[in-house]
């Protein structure tokens, strides 16, 4: 029987691998919501440019003309909209040619596909979740059917 020291073990090659890896990406973007990171750096970073696409899209759907500083026409305006919610077809027509400008004009480059949205009334008729499914294509990166889902808010 062979007796080994635990001081010379070292780490698989599968281990070695996955960490030279992680040391040689390089991230794409932040992540937002900004987390703090545990392994590396301050922040939590993108390491795809799926990720880091989405995450993009995200934010220029989520925000209003304004928002933004230097760029007053960045984002879709979505928020206006609830606003003025009277019906879900006023919106929902409001809302796609919304998203189709802001999509063309900022991230040409995403074929949006589908588009649907589910009203949740509270307890009484002044107030509403809307949720927005967005399904979009990145033909350049070979990205397909992937979604995206935005809550807003009807005061």
């Amino acid at each position: 029987m062979a007796t080994y020291s635990f001081k010379s073990v070292g780490k698989t090659q599968e281990q070695q691998k996955e960490e030279a890896l992680k040391k040689s990406l390089i991230p794409y973007g932040i992540k937002t919501p900004l987390k703090i990171s545990g392994t590396d750096g301050i922040l939590e970073m993108n390491y795809s440019l799926a990720d880091q696409f989405a995450d993009n899209l995200r934010n220029l759907l989520l925000t209003n003309w304004g928002e933004r500083l230097g760029l007053y026409n960045f984002g879709a305006n979505l928020r206006p909209l609830t606003m003025e919610f009277v019906s879900q077809d006023d919106f929902d027509t409001e809302a796609i040619a919304r998203i189709k400008g802001a999509v063309e004009k900022w991230m040409p480059f995403i074929d949006l596909e589908d588009f649907s949205s589910t009203v949740d009334r509270m307890e009484n008729k002044n107030t509403a979740i809307i949720k927005i499914s967005i399904t979009y294509n990145i033909p350049q990166l070979n990205v397909k059917k992937k979604g995206l889902q935005l809550v807003l808010y009807v005061i």
